[in-house]
């Protein structure tokens, strides 16, 4: 009955490790028939991959992070100007998931905004990247563990 007990926690601590946000499925499963909507998920050792291909990752001090992600989930809304409102019902469903704004650029009525959950040790980044004058709203979700310290040299050169 132990083994059975000790089994069940392992297994819901794994699914709870690698779920994805709520909020992110919810918007993926929205908009997942649109033939405008663009996904694209890379996991495992993708940057590995990209080693292969001499791809230089190291460029800006990326490459820490960059080696630090274990899944990517990339997606693109189709262009709609009715999309802005989901895209601010996304930013409100990740802050009731507890996930903390990291950073955020704006410039007129475009801007970018990383999300993070973890405290010192980073499980998930939620990117969200939009433009409401030309309708284009992408979302970049990136699993994996990341330092603070790491993201804060990578956020540095966006500024």
């Amino acid at each position: 009955m132990k083994r059975l007990i000790v089994t069940l926690c392992l297994l819901a601590i794994v699914y709870a490790t690698n779920a994805q946000s709520k909020s992110v499925a919810s918007l993926k499963e929205k908009f997942k028939s649109d033939k405008d909507f663009f996904q694209l998920e890379l996991g495992g050792n993708f940057m590995n991959f990209a080693d292969g291909f001499k791809i230089d990752v190291d460029k800006n001090d990326m490459a820490t992070v960059a080696k630090s992600v274990e899944k990517l989930i990339f997606l693109s809304l189709p262009k709609d100007n009715s999309n802005y409102t989901e895209f601010k019902a996304l930013q409100k469903g990740l802050e009731r998931e507890r996930y903390e704004l990291l950073m955020e650029t704006a410039g007129g009525k475009s801007g970018i905004l990383i999300y993070s959950k973890g405290a010192s040790i980073i499980s998930d980044l939620v990117i969200l990247v939009g433009d409401n004058k030309k309708g284009d709203l992408m979302v970049i979700e990136l699993k994996g563990k990341f330092t603070q310290e790491a993201l804060s040299k990578a956020t540095s050169q966006l500024n």
